[in-house]
């Protein structure tokens, strides 16, 4: 299994790309949500990554698919200017399951 970036930002995937991840810019909401779509179908992708700011173009399907418990793990992580919200996790746990941390 391998992992997949989607990012909006050229250094994340610059700096990954150093890491050995594989991945691809997006820009617009239609390419997030083409490439979202394609890495959701590859059979070798065992982890999606995408960016704080992908995440909030797609968030209600990549919500929908992490309800599903499709075997792909997918991660939000920050871009190069860090978390813009500092309660994205607590957020993300009442989002899921229902309950306030």
């Amino acid at each position: 299994m391998k992992s997949f970036l989607i990012s909006d930002n050229k250094d994340t995937l610059m700096g990954l790309r150093l890491a050995n991840i594989e991945g691809v810019l997006a820009g617009t909401k239609e390419e997030i949500e083409e490439h979202f779509s394609k890495a959701c179908k590859e059979k070798d992708i065992g982890i999606i990554i995408i960016t704080e700011k992908v995440f909030n173009e797609i968030k209600d399907e990549v919500l929908l698919l992490k309800k599903k418990r499709d075997s792909k793990l997918i991660v939000t992580i920050p871009d190069r200017f860090g978390l813009r919200d500092k309660n994205f996790i607590m957020k993300y746990i009442k989002e899921s399951i229902g309950i306030k941390i």
